[in-house]
């Protein structure tokens, strides 16, 4: 919200003059307001292993982040770069997989990794698009600069609380909305539905689209069930669906009714028992063998998280280059692969000051962050990375930037990332809005909120709203 001088930033400066003219009691009165408009939805996330609730409301917090049009758009050219580039390395892995013959990724580390398919190789792909929704996680570095601290291209979740958190924010601060040329992301269902329509074939002229959820246990149940209805598709389990002659069905009150694209919130292990992990009771039977067959579409498409591999990941600079022959816009966090000897020797001497991450682990676990570990936990984890050191990767402790948040009835500084989601079918959309998670606790750099943390509303502004 500041500069280095203490002066308010042009972009935030109609927001800090309302801020400024509120009591602490109108502030605590709006927070209240904001708080009880999720409870009355039902917007939630389930904590697993919480042992006193299983579903809580998301910590939302009341002032919105700003970012100004200018840069709006490097982020949305860096994310659409990105995503072209991504789409275009599962699009060869799966098929010629040249950029392995050319040695630019390591072969060894795609093949071996758990998240590559291989019975995805050969599969067409409507579109080349197997990312089909991302959600990729930025981070802003001390001179300004955004970077990408990591791909979300498997089932990424949270936009139903970007969605949620706009619609709260219009209650709280209506007139500093109006006024300040906030760009809308209420068509997002939208403009998911028609890039899911997009996917399917020709000769199906009004495609029946169902999201497919593991059920009310799930975490993001809230969201599936969101989405599903905003898009007027059906909310589907694996035991709704049937499949006769590599044909989908659902069942329906009116008998079996095809289904030509589904919209997957299921892992791949659990997609088809027939094809994955036996065990699955969230999939359908032979769902995978229709897909192959080219009569349904699962999006985004199985075996995508290869893509997203936390090692993989220190490749996509040079992916970006072998198939666009361009610089990448939105750059990366500085990477040690632990699988590389001289790397693991600089990480094991540097624990203190690294942050390590399990490459097939999300959600802010499976994590060390350095400066903040005992002793102990340090040798702990260093152990496993002598005794498994091709499952971890390192980065620098980064200073997440902060935004100003209302904690305790005061208004104080908390770390935020961002998280926009962009649409990937016959064309690539960035949604000109995002997820801003926060750092609820102070001092904290996790902004999971199965790890404590929260969410604000993101206001993205039109060149309008981002003049001084």
């Amino acid at each position: 919200m500041f500069t280095a001088q203490g002066a308010p930033r042009a972009h935030y400066a109609a927001l800090h003059a309302r801020m400024l003219s509120l009591s602490p009691a109108e502030l605590a009165d709006r927070q209240r307001t904001l708080e009880q408009f999720f409870l009355l939805q039902g917007i939630t996330f389930t904590v697993y292993g919480a042992g006193d609730a299983t579903e809580q409301i998301i910590p939302t917090d009341l002032f919105p982040r700003i970012i100004p049009a200018s840069e709006w758009t490097r982020i949305e050219g860096g994310l659409t770069q990105r995503l072209r580039a991504l789409n275009a390395f599962l699009a060869d892995i799966y098929s010629d997989q040249k950029i392995l013959s050319d040695g630019v990724v390591p072969r060894d580390l795609v093949l071996g990794a758990p998240s590559y398919r291989r019975e995805m190789h050969g599969v067409f792909v409507p579109h080349a698009s197997y990312v089909n929704v991302s959600g990729a996680d930025l981070i802003r570095g001390e001179d300004g600069t955004f970077f990408v601290l990591e791909d979300n291209l498997r089932v990424p979740s949270g936009v139903s609380y970007m969605l949620a958190n706009r619609d709260a924010a219009k209650r709280t601060f209506p007139g500093t909305f109006r006024s300040s040329g906030v760009q809308p992301v209420e068509r997002y269902p939208d403009l998911l539905l028609a890039t899911l329509k997009s996917l399917a074939p020709e000769w199906r002229p009004d495609p029946q689209v169902v999201v497919l959820t593991p059920g009310v246990y799930n975490s993001a149940y809230y969201e599936h069930a969101y989405l599903a209805r905003l898009m007027g598709a059906h909310l589907v389990e694996g035991r709704d669906l049937v499949v006769h002659d590599n044909i989908v069905h659902m069942r329906t009150t009116e008998g079996l009714q095809r289904v030509d694209v589904i919209y997957r919130r299921v892992d791949d292990d659990f997609i088809d028992p027939l094809s994955f992990r036996r065990d699955s009771g969230l999939g359908a039977a032979g769902l995978f063998n229709s897909y192959r067959a080219g009569n349904v579409v699962i999006a985004n498409a199985p075996g995508t998280g290869i893509a997203d591999d936390k090692a993989v990941y220190a490749y996509v600079p040079d992916i970006i280059r072998y198939y666009l022959d361009e610089d990448a816009i939105l750059p990366n966090v500085k990477t040690y692969l632990c699988r590389e000897p001289a790397q693991l020797d600089y990480v094991l001497a540097n624990l203190d000051t690294l942050v390590v991450k399990a490459v097939g682990a999300s959600g802010g676990y499976g994590m060390l962050i350095g400066p903040h570990a005992s002793v102990a936990e340090r040798e702990t984890f260093a152990a496993q990375l002598r005794a498994d050191p091709n499952n971890y990767i390192a980065q620098p402790t980064i200073q997440l930037s902060t935004a100003p948040c209302l904690v305790d009835g005061q208004i104080e500084p908390r770390h935020v990332d961002l998280r926009p989601f962009v649409l990937s079918g016959q064309k690539i959309t960035v949604v000109p809005g995002a997820l801003t998670r926060v750092a609820l606790r102070r001092g904290s750099l996790v902004v999971n909120s199965s790890q404590g943390g929260g969410s604000k509303d993101t206001w993205v502004l039109t060149k309008r709203g981002s003049a001084p």
